[in-house]
């Protein structure tokens, strides 16, 4: 599911010139236990925006913010 959202939050942040920091929530202890059911996830300043699957459109939206 990461390699089809990967693709998707790129764009969209290259998009609206934003960095994309992309990270493996298995390397970090404190990720895992928090974000493991939820992979992919996407965090916009920290706060999670959606899981699973990514809806482009909605995310473009929530950057433009």
């Amino acid at each position: 599911m990461c390699a089809r959202a990967e693709p998707v939050v790129a764009r969209a942040a290259a998009d609206a010139g934003l960095p994309l920091e992309v990270r493996d929530v298995d390397a970090d202890p404190a990720d895992c236990a928090r974000w493991s059911d939820k992979v992919p996830v996407v965090l916009l300043d920290g706060v999670e925006h959606a899981y699973w699957d990514i809806d482009e459109r909605v995310l473009r939206r929530a950057l433009r913010r």
